[in-house]
């Protein structure tokens, strides 16, 4: 059975890899030229996600690549003293299994993981989609497929051609997202900087592994910002205007959007849908339920869904109109909690006040047995995806 993905971020080739576990013949289509090297910022990996990857062989990959932030210094706008706080605390009492990991580094080694038993089509895309599986390409020669999955993200080709324009779906938080490559000026080891102001917070950090750092810009519009998700000039120009006179520090950040060798920028979107196939084509990860980027536990997520699409997939024997169905049972819960997790994220990493940074140091005061007490009741996004469970397919 002939099953084609298109993305090679994180989701499509775990998908591919378990996919190929259970016997399917797997291609994977990329519209970028190469695996993807965007820049991208750290993520959040969360227990179930940590198992899959342990059972694909990954794990000791993945926790060889966390980013070791241990430390966060926190700069309230307008105020003379910094908030320092021990991560190593947050993130022990918040979950007992977790790692944060850059995008890049976590997309490379998800690839590698299958690369040999995968066919990989680099540097095209789908341009049509039969309802009998033959489907068109902006380069190769039409092929005909099995199912096609939809893992191409948040803005996924495939859903604009399978279910309609984005905007029939989406739902903006009316939150923003930028990440910029720069010199780790600070040196930082193990520390992440942040300026955290009313509607705006920045932060810089860096891995271990890593020369350069990223900075992180998150910040809120009372009107929906007009710019095209590839109009990157645009996109600077919106970031310097929230940020420009935050700090003198997040000043000499803005300097590097004329010379970083990597960006990003986004909204923070939600995807609501009724449904994520259709014939036999369906959807995974951001490409049909993301929870917002940024917020925390999409990539888990994304991960989560894989496996189980390839699994029910592999329990229906390839008949794609009893696996999608409980594939799609099988996630409700999850993504249904994740959203909720999300929106309550939103709020607190882009604060209204300081009192975010006052829960930053209040973390850092209370005793290890309090302070555990205090972010089980707080951190849900953790509790959630620690506490999500799939079938072992």
């Amino acid at each position: 059975m002939r099953i084609l993905i298109s993305g090679a971020s994180v989701a499509g080739p775990v998908l591919a890899y378990w996919l190929i576990r259970h016997g399917f013949s797997v291609t994977v289509v990329e519209r970028a030229p190469t695996l993807r090297k965007t820049g991208g910022h750290a993520v959040d990996l969360f227990k179930p996600a940590l198992h899959i990857a342990e059972q694909m062989g990954a794990l000791a990959r993945v926790e060889e690549r966390a980013t070791g932030t241990r430390r966060m210094t926190a700069y309230a706008e307008g105020a003379r003293r910094p908030v320092r706080a021990d991560l190593s605390k947050v993130f022990g009492a918040a979950s007992d299994r977790h790692v944060e990991i850059m995008r890049d580094d976590l997309s490379e080694i998800c690839y590698d993981a299958a690369r040999d038993d995968t066919e990989y089509l680099f540097g095209d895309s789908i341009t049509a989609i039969s309802p009998e599986g033959e489907v068109r390409f902006q380069r190769a020669a039409p092929r005909r497929f099995d199912l096609v999955v939809g893992a191409d993200g948040l803005h996924s080709n495939v859903r604009r051609l399978v279910f309609g324009e984005e905007s029939r779906f989406s739902t903006s938080t009316g939150a923003y997202l930028g990440v910029l490559t720069l010199p780790n000026v600070r040196r930082l080891d193990g520390e992440l900087v942040m300026h955290v102001g009313a509607g705006r917070t920045t932060g810089m950090y860096g891995a271990r592994h890593l020369d350069e750092a990223r900075a992180l810009f998150l910040f809120r519009s009372e009107r929906e910002l007009d710019y095209d998700h590839r109009d990157v000039p645009r996109q600077k120009e919106l970031l310097r205007a929230a940020f420009t006179g935050m700090h003198p520090e997040v000043d000499r950040w803005l300097e590097e959007l004329g010379r970083t060798p990597a960006f990003y920028f986004d909204s923070i979107t939600q995807l609501r849908m009724d449904t994520w196939s259709r014939g036999r084509v369906t959807l995974v990860g951001d490409a049909g339920y993301c929870p917002g980027p940024a917020v925390g536990g999409s990539t888990t997520l994304a991960i989560v869904g894989a496996y189980v699409l390839a699994g029910e997939l592999a329990r229906a024997g390839g008949d794609h109109e009893r696996a999608f169905p409980a594939y799609e049972r099988a996630m409700a819960e999850h993504v249904r909690g994740s959203r909720e997790v999300a929106l309550g994220a939103a709020r607190t990493l882009i604060p209204s006040s300081r009192l975010g940074v006052q829960g930053a140091r209040l973390v850092s005061a209370l005793p290890p047995a309090l302070g555990r007490a205090f972010l089980r009741l707080t951190t849900r996004s953790a509790r959630l995806y620690d506490a999500m469970t799939v079938d072992d397919y």
